[in-house]
């Protein structure tokens, strides 16, 4: 399973005219959107599998999410050289509380895009299949220090969290931190049933399975004293990278899938503070495999460093 993840210039216009590569106008601070949907477009399953969904029994009208991002998915691969029309797509993000006129976290509406897809297609079968795109199933585990006593519980997520230390940091490191053991001491013990009492324990998650896409995000904010506050130090990442090797010690046992590798086809940007900012995006095309930089409505092709 080769997969993806989902995080010097020569100018082009609103796009490149021989690959198609459109830019997304911005309308009413659409900006965290459009970087969306420029990573959709640049992974393609998801239009691709919308593309067999025939809709048939949508009565909703411009508030169904998934058929408006059907039809502005289709749009960004035409050859026609202005932004792609994607208005009717921000306003049904908007009629199911996904405001227009709103600063917007890019990872909480990706995974309200996601919800309201598995809410609102008629067939199923077809919006399990977009889940399973991102879906990362893992089992938490809670061991007692007392009696050795071990609890589990399975679930799954659709985008990795990974908390950002404050000087540098690389994507592994960041990935090896959350799958780490953690002490669960005072006012964090666990209740452990074969002891009847809170216990300290040990808390672990173990992957049970890999997503075709792998979505990351890096938790840039912190709260100091009822503040919030937003790190921008370096975070590495390479282009490409094997789970397996990264994570020797983070697989559960009943883990079964042999090829963990990944190449990277996206990467969402924040500029700004906690309290405000823009989003913009760094894409590979699906045809060329050149990068190119999305903002908003300009594109401009990315030069190899």
């Amino acid at each position: 399973m080769s997969g993806r993840i989902c995080w010097s210039f020569s100018n082009l216009s609103v796009r490149d005219l021989f690959f198609g590569m459109r830019g997304l106008s911005n309308y009413n601070l659409s900006c965290c959107v459009n970087t969306l949907l420029q990573t959709f477009s640049a992974t393609w399953e998801i239009g691709d599998i919308l593309d067999k969904w025939e809709a048939a029994g949508v009565t909703t009208g411009r508030r169904n999410v998934p058929l408006e991002l059907k039809r502005v998915l289709a749009a960004m691969k035409s050859d026609r050289p202005h932004p792609a029309p994607h208005r009717d797509f921000l306003h049904s993000l908007d009629s199911n509380c996904v405001r227009l006129y709103t600063q917007h976290d890019a990872d909480e509406v990706f995974l309200a895009i996601l919800n309201l897809m598995q809410l609102q297609m008629d067939d199923k079968p077809l919006a399990l299949q977009i889940q399973n795109l991102f879906k990362i199933s893992v089992e938490t585990y809670v061991e007692c220090l007392d009696c050795t006593a071990v609890q589990t519980l399975t679930s799954y997520m659709l985008s990795l969290p990974l908390h950002v230390k404050e000087d540098q940091d690389s994507l592994e490191n960041c990935m090896r931190s959350f799958f780490q053991h953690q002490e669960l001491r005072g006012i964090n013990c666990c209740f452990c049933a074969a002891c009847e009492k809170k216990t300290p324990s040990k808390q672990a998650v173990k992957l049970l399975s890999l997503p075709p896409i792998l979505c990351v995000h890096l938790k840039r904010f912190r709260n100091y004293g009822g503040s919030t506050r937003k790190l921008d130090c370096r975070v590495t990442f390479p282009e490409t990278f094997d789970v397996s090797e990264t994570l020797k010690e983070a697989f559960s046992s009943d883990f079964a899938q042999n090829d963990c590798r990944y190449t990277l086809h996206a990467v969402v940007v924040h500029s700004g503070s906690a309290t405000f900012g823009h989003y913009t995006a760094y894409v590979r095309d699906r045809v060329n495999r050149h990068w190119y930089f999305a903002d908003d409505s300009h594109v401009e092709q990315v030069r190899p460093i």
